[in-house]
């Protein structure tokens, strides 16, 4: 009976401000006890809480699907422009990586990729030998035939050479008459040594490979130790370079009793495998040279009388 008394007081109360809860609830609460009113309410809000929290849900689904829908396609779309050719893929490429390796090709313009020479003890007698032939200071003049033979060896030579590299006629001239004398003082094919130069370093005087080997024939520095006067640095030296390079080879060859594939495997530091004596054994035929023939007038070949 006292429930039933104060819910009375509390209705009479509650219809003062009838007006702004019945905006909050819904009309039947009105019509229940003021504990049943409350419940509606409150399942009510939880009621749209729970609408609008599914809702959110199916809207984060469904932009779920659709992304993962976007990025399959965009991954075959990727894949397709991939497949298609080289020029496809450098579309993808960004512009900075772009930039950054042309970079890397020009700072490395310069770098060869020769092999390791290794250093192998030797006698005294050897060593004696390879001192006096890379210490000769005599001027670099190359044997020829004839004055015919050395205009045209030379021309022929001079035009095969890259002009990147050697872009003066004169500096390619002595550069030749260089390699020339020097492998002929070592008992060397000069196109052996212009197949071995191309090779090598392609003609570049200030080349360092990897292993760090030098110059035109990519000289180790342990050499000026070795056989020559400590500086390391004369290796840049055309003449010098040639000179230490030429008597290097001769060397590996007397070492291998004449076998050039072995000795040039040596001189690369790759003894025993086929690469690089065959790279050098392609460029020395490109590089060979006919001798002009001496053409015979026909006053001369008939006979006397």
């Amino acid at each position: 009976m006292a429930v039933k008394r104060r819910a009375s007081k509390l209705r009479a109360a509650v219809d003062v401000r009838s007006a702004s809860v019945a905006s909050l609830m819904p009309p039947e609460c009105f019509r229940r006890p003021l504990v049943a009113p409350m419940r509606a309410f409150v399942a009510h809000a939880l009621r749209r809480y729970a609408a609008r929290a599914k809702l959110g849900a199916m809207k984060a689904a469904a932009c779920t699907r659709t992304e993962a829908r976007a990025s399959a396609r965009s991954r075959d779309f990727a894949r397709d422009n991939f497949a298609r050719s080289d020029f496809a893929r450098l579309r993808w490429i960004p512009l900075h990586a772009l930039v950054f390796a042309a970079v890397l090709c020009w700072a490395f313009a310069g770098t060869a990729f020769a092999g390791n020479q290794q250093y192998e003890p030797m006698s005294a007698s050897v060593r004696s030998a390879l001192i006096a032939a890379v210490s000769d200071r005599g001027a670099p003049e190359p044997r020829f035939v004839s004055m015919r033979e050395k205009v045209d060896w030379l021309a022929t030579m001079s035009e095969r050479l890259p002009r990147k590299w050697k872009p003066d006629l004169r500096q390619r001239v002595e550069f030749l008459k260089t390699v020339r004398y020097e492998a002929q003082r070592a008992g060397l094919d000069p196109h052996l040594v212009l197949g071995l130069i191309e090779v090598e370093s392609y003609f570049r005087r200030y080349a360092v490979s990897s292993a760090g080997a030098r110059g035109y024939m990519q000289v180790m520095p342990f050499w000026t130790d070795v056989i020559g006067d400590r500086d390391a640095s004369r290796l840049f030296d055309m003449r010098a370079n040639l000179r230490y390079g030429c008597a290097i080879l001769r060397h590996y060859i007397d070492l291998e009793n004449g076998d050039l594939f072995r000795a040039l495997g040596r001189y690369n530091g790759s003894l025993g495998r086929p690469e690089y004596p065959n790279a050098v054994l392609r460029a020395w035929k490109k590089w060979e040279y006919g001798a002009p023939q001496r053409v015979v007038s026909a006053r001369a070949e008939r006979p006397p009388g």
